[in-house]
């Protein structure tokens, strides 16, 4: 394996078997080393081979600037998630993450802490995501010696979020707003206490995600056939009440209008956490 480009003693790009630039990282793998000189294969400790030429050059550039403990740590956070939540992170994630690990790391340092004001959102749509950020936090504190506050678990929740979904980060702040308009909606119309652990409520929450993912990217979802909606409108008209003032609050702040049928799917969302809730509620006045 023959370097193409050094970026510094532990980061080097090489040429893979297809062609294909990849960045490689290992402890003084590039020491004393010059462009075309062969490296140890067993110094390697990672292997960035990503997909785009052009996230692999954003890469090349960030790493060339960042310590290596940083860029381990990173990959460790990442390992790890991608382990507890079983299904494919975009390799854009190594990334982002890296960049803002090391970014925290530095306000840390200057003594310029962010506030994240989206943290009890963060927490409370994506608890699943937040638990991994605080693990993350956990880490960074203790392999690099520094005390990151609990608002740093909720950024790095987003990422995790952002990598899953495959959209920009500032969408997934878009849709962590979106989503808690709407569930505040929800709440006080209906006068519910939500119990996030109910199997209602987090299927309502993944369809608000993926709702607005769709409403962002303005691609809505469209039927001819109204009978179906009708029955829902019926059947349920307390749930479908709140779907209308729903729809109303998207029209005004975002300029996009609920399609027949995803105002159909909102009210048995709706529908489901209300009774749900209101069941949970019986049970725990009785007891």
């Amino acid at each position: 394996m023959k370097i193409a480009k050094i970026l510094n003693n532990n980061v080097a790009v090489v040429l893979g078997d297809n062609g294909k630039e990849q960045v490689v990282m290992g402890r003084g793998l590039a020491f004393q080393k010059r462009v075309g000189d062969e490296l140890d294969a067993q110094q390697i400790e990672k292997v960035f081979a990503l997909q785009s030429d052009t996230l692999t050059g954003r890469l090349s550039e960030l790493l060339s600037d960042i310590p290596l403990e940083v860029i381990t740590t990173s990959e460790l956070i990442i390992a790890n998630a991608r382990q507890q939540l079983g299904q494919p992170l975009h390799e854009s994630l190594s990334i982002a993450l890296c960049d803002h690990c090391h970014f925290a790391i530095e306000r840390h340092q200057q003594g310029i802490p962010i506030r994240n004001v989206l943290k009890w959102e963060i927490k409370t749509l994506y608890p699943k995501e937040f638990s991994l950020g605080i693990e993350a936090v956990e880490l960074i504190n203790q392999r690099l010696g520094v005390a990151l506050p609990e608002d740093e678990a909720g950024f790095i929740a987003l990422h995790l979020v952002n990598a899953q979904l495959g959209s920009d980060f500032a969408d997934v702040s878009h849709i962590t707003q979106f989503m808690q308009e709407i569930l505040h909606i929800v709440k006080y119309r209906l006068q519910l206490d939500y119990r996030t652990e109910s199997l209602s409520y987090n299927r309502f929450v993944n369809h608000l995600k993926f709702f607005a993912q769709r409403m962002l990217g303005k691609r809505g979802v469209w039927s001819e056939d109204e009978s179906l909606h009708d029955v829902v409108r019926d059947k349920y008209p307390l749930a479908y009440q709140c779907a209308v003032k729903i729809d109303q609050h998207i029209q005004q702040k975002y300029l996009y209008q609920l399609s027949s049928e995803e105002r159909m799917f909102l009210t048995i969302h709706i529908e489901r956490v209300r009774k749900e809730t209101l069941a949970l509620q019986d049970d725990a006045d009785e007891a």
